[in-house]
């Protein structure tokens, strides 16, 4: 099993950044294929990045360009850096880990969720 612990959120004006962290703890995070998830008030969790064992990344289209996801396995730590923010962004991020290999972006995908950070997004 392994254990997810979010960090990094905060309230930002539109255009801003913000870099998210993810520790994980438990079971060797190279076990397993990362994520990043959001979700707003009265809207459904949706996948916004994901990154496998071997450092392959997808990212949901909305936020192609503006965030990047990327991984430390030494450190057990998983990163989402998000620029140029939007009001739209303001969600609760979470972070999702799954034993294996696996690109997907649905929820169904990921076993393991941590708890999430909250993103606010002025304008």
């Amino acid at each position: 099993q392994v254990r997810l612990l979010e960090s990094g959120g905060g309230s930002v004006q539109s255009g801003g950044s913000l870099r998210l962290s993810c520790e994980a703890s438990g079971n060797p995070m190279s076990w397993y294929s990362m994520a990043w998830f959001r979700q707003a008030p009265g809207r459904e969790r949706e996948g916004v990045a994901t990154i496998d064992r071997f450092g392959t990344t997808f990212y949901t289209r909305s936020v192609k360009g503006r965030f990047t996801i990327s991984r430390d396995n030494a450190d057990s730590t998983l990163y989402l850096q998000i620029n140029s923010l939007k009001p739209e962004d303001t969600a609760m991020y979470y972070c999702a880990a799954q034993f294996g290999r696996t690109h997907g972006l649905s929820v169904e995908d990921y076993a393991n969720w941590g708890q999430g950070t909250q993103v606010t997004v002025s304008s």
